[in-house]
């Protein structure tokens, strides 16, 4: 029998669970008492937030990593974004990656006119006294590695803190930091109909 999971990785944590280096870090084991053979689908950097999925299932991780499922994030950036910056990251920019340059997908990004209702950070975001910041909404199917953030610094505007509010059918919703849910596979992760924790 396999387990699956939705959690809201808080800002600090690895997306994993082994860590071999010396200095200590916060892991996914620390939040839930996981099963053996529980692994993250994707990641998220240290210093991002949001929705992760977790399975004890190797095929349900190949799905979802396969299908080349949509991922939102909610992006938080230094200066106020222009629409010339957000037609820029739609039609793709150019962002360093393996040591070459690598030109992004197109994808969907669009300012968001209301300040995202996220519970406070754990490490505080440099406040207006340093100037004014903004919020983006970024979609996009892949995904290399730190890509949003390089892509948001690409434009001029770099992110200051970066939310995954969505993975296919599956939105982060009311889910807190550090919240767990089981739930059933993610076999219909494409499909609208699919659940979604309210």
């Amino acid at each position: 029998m396999h387990y699956h999971f939705i959690i809201y990785k808080p800002y600090g944590y690895l997306s994993q669970f082994i860590y071999e280096l010396k200095r200590p870090k916060k892991l996914l084991g620390e939040l839930y008492d996981f099963p053996d053979d529980t692994m993250a689908i994707g990641r998220l950097d240290e210093d991002s937030e949001g929705l992760l999925l977790l399975t004890t299932d190797g095929m349900m991780s190949e799905i979802v990593r396969s299908k080349k499922v949509e991922k939102e994030y909610y992006v938080q950036v230094d200066g106020i974004i222009t629409q010339d910056a957000i037609k820029k990251l739609k039609k793709g920019v150019l962002i360093g990656f393996d040591g070459k340059k690598y030109l992004t997908k197109e994808c969907q990004a669009s300012i968001l006119n209301e300040i995202p209702d996220f519970p406070q950070r754990a490490k505080k975001i440099r406040d207006e006294r340093h100037g004014p910041t903004s919020w983006l909404t970024v979609t996009i199917s892949e995904g290399k590695f730190r890509q949003v953030r390089k892509m948001t610094s690409a434009v001029g505007f770099p992110t200051l803190r970066l939310v995954r509010v969505r993975i296919g059918s599956i939105h982060l919703n009311n889910l807190q930091p550090g919240e767990v849910l089981e739930v059933g596979d993610f076999s219909n992760i494409n499909d609208n109909s699919n659940i979604k924790n309210q």
